[in-house]
């Protein structure tokens, strides 16, 4: 079984390419560090109920790849990767009681095209997010190099922080962080000084500035995924390949970067897609999308070594996580599998434990509660959990937006 990350007009995501086909990386550097496995096994046990608050039509978007964040009142806020009123992604609205809002409409232009990243919101309510294409239509033969934009939910008016333009980086796939300044923080999937991605830094009035450009070699390539802070403001990530050939957990600290692992794509995974996530001693936990018993693993990074928690089998516990994990307040892990699970596949959302055992929570039809969740989960106050689809729903293969409740 092998999973893709869809692409407008059916395209594949190159970068999702790199890993779909084995591709490998020769390196001048090898960094070893150990490997552990904690063997486990899954429970298939659907302990929660699925609800699909909206199903997408088409003309208010199509197939969202990010997830959704949470405001005071309830209301859930995210983007959808293609269609919308000029076909080029959509920012939306859904409060609780289902009701879906069109914040925005990509052009395609200079305001940017194709949302595949999530979004962030300041404290005054704006939202911050980045397209994959679109902007400056001089770079990447028309189509641009990807934005970083502000958006005024109230007045549903744009403002392009910033276009890339190439050298500085291009096909931004994951969305943003806030610094105690309100800088933001990212990932280019593409460009940059050696043609394999940056990290980069954009200030409130639009100023970037290139934090690190990947070689595709040892230091990684191709960063897919968000970032995170450590308390120094340290930043760390992931890139979907170079190092050991299968990508790299790295941290970057006053532009220089070190990697913490680099998988080899056996036991331990291969092609981390999505982003990390601390624990309270400071240990990383993420996702793979393939390796360990083939399906993609669960890892938890601490001092250079790295354990397995859990490898996919493709059924009944899921295959090819794209996203990045949640904790509970008892440190158990969730996540999502863009495929496998049930007999026909759509996916699944699972629940990983701190000592590895893993406990699928839900497993979903295609429809019409939805197919194929490439994103991350968020809780409530009262512990349901909310995500987005890629497709399934009402109206096929379009998408929806769940909730999970106990």
């Amino acid at each position: 079984m092998n999973v893709t990350v869809p692409h407008r007009n059916g395209n594949r995501n190159p970068v999702a390419e790199i890993w779909r086909q084995g591709q490998t990386v020769v390196l001048t550097l090898v960094v070893a560090v150990g490997l552990g496995v904690v063997t486990a096994q899954s429970a298939q046990a659907q302990t929660y109920k699925e609800s699909v608050l909206y199903s997408f039509t088409g003309a208010d978007g199509k197939n969202p790849l990010a997830g959704l964040i949470l405001d005071a009142k309830g209301n859930l806020y995210g983007t959808t990767s293609a269609l919308g009123a000029s076909g080029y992604g959509t920012v939306f609205k859904v409060s609780s009681k289902g009701k879906e809002t069109v914040l925005y409409s990509f052009t395609g232009g200079v305001d940017g095209a194709n949302p595949y990243a999530g979004l962030i919101m300041d404290a005054k309510g704006n939202l911050y997010g980045t397209t994959f294409y679109g902007g400056d239509l001089k770079c990447g033969s028309g189509q641009g190099c990807g934005v970083v934009f502000k958006l005024d939910p109230a007045t549903r008016e744009e403002t392009v922080l910033y276009r890339f333009i190439g050298t500085d980086g291009a096909n931004p796939d994951a969305g943003l962080i806030f610094d105690a300044k309100g800088n933001l923080y990212g990932t280019t999937s593409a460009r940059g000084a050696s043609g394999y991605g940056t990290v980069f830094k954009v200030t409130s009035k639009g100023k970037e500035t290139v934090l690190y450009s990947f070689t595709g070699g040892a230091d990684g390539g191709e960063p897919a995924a968000g970032l995170i802070f450590d308390a120094k403001g340290n930043i760390y990530g992931t890139t979907l390949s170079g190092g050991a050939g299968y990508g790299v957990v790295f941290e970057v600290s006053k532009g220089k970067e070190t990697v913490l692992y680099s998988f080899t794509g056996g036991a331990d995974g291969k092609n981390p897609f999505a982003g990390l996530i601390f624990d309270a001693k400071g240990n990383i936990y993420g996702t793979t999308v393939s390796g360990g018993a083939g399906y993609g693993v669960v890892f938890e990074v601490s001092k250079g070594k790295e354990t397995v928690l859990h490898s996919f089998k493709g059924s009944p516990d899921g295959a090819n996580p794209a996203a990045g994990l949640i904790f509970d307040a008892k440190r158990n892990l969730y996540g999502t599998t863009t495929s496998g699970g049930g007999a026909d596949g759509p996916g699944t959302v699972f629940k990983v434990s701190s000592t590895g055992h893993e406990t699928v929570l839900y497993s979903f039809k295609g429809t019409p509660d939805g197919d194929a969740p490439y994103a991350g989960l968020i809780f409530d106050a009262k512990g349901n959990l909310y995500g987005t689809t890629y497709g399934g729903g009402a109206s096929g293969s379009i998408g929806t937006v769940f909730k999970l409740t106990r």
